[in-house]
């Protein structure tokens, strides 16, 4: 059971980080060689953080947690995700619209860091409460 609280304090230090958009937080929570995969692409931490630092900005997102379970080094995660169009993504417009989905992240563990985050999200809803092209 510690290793499934541990691994579960692990991903609520990253929900708050992300929800502050404290990348450098976010940082200390993924194993140096941790592979992040979503709608976007995937790629090592260092690659998902100009994309979680272009995604906060453009739509100040939060996550709120509405079920997490923990079972020896996996944890999963489901979210509602909320946010407004408050600046530009990929050079689209601001609408200053609000959304609200169910996200889900998926997170495998290794000496209590994040290794690997797959991350489900439905960003044709998103982009379409926004008022915004998918792009």
């Amino acid at each position: 059971m510690m290793v499934e609280e541990d691994n579960r304090e692990t991903v609520l230090r990253y929900v708050a980080a992300f929800n502050e958009g404290d990348m450098e937080a976010l940082q200390q929570v993924f194993s140096p060689d941790a592979q992040v995969y979503g709608v976007l692409g995937w790629g090592s931490i260092k690659e998902a953080i100009p994309i979680w630092q272009e995604l906060w900005a453009a739509f100040g997102l939060q996550l709120l947690i509405e079920s997490m379970v923990a079972e020896g080094e996996v944890v999963a995660v489901r979210y509602t995700e909320r946010g407004h169009s408050v600046g530009s993504f990929r050079g689209g417009p601001v609408t200053g619209k609000s959304y609200e989905i169910v996200a889900m992240e998926w997170f495998q563990m290794h000496h209590g860091k994040i290794h690997r985050r797959w991350g489900a999200r439905d960003y044709a809803a998103q982009m379409r409460q926004m008022g915004l092209p998918l792009s």
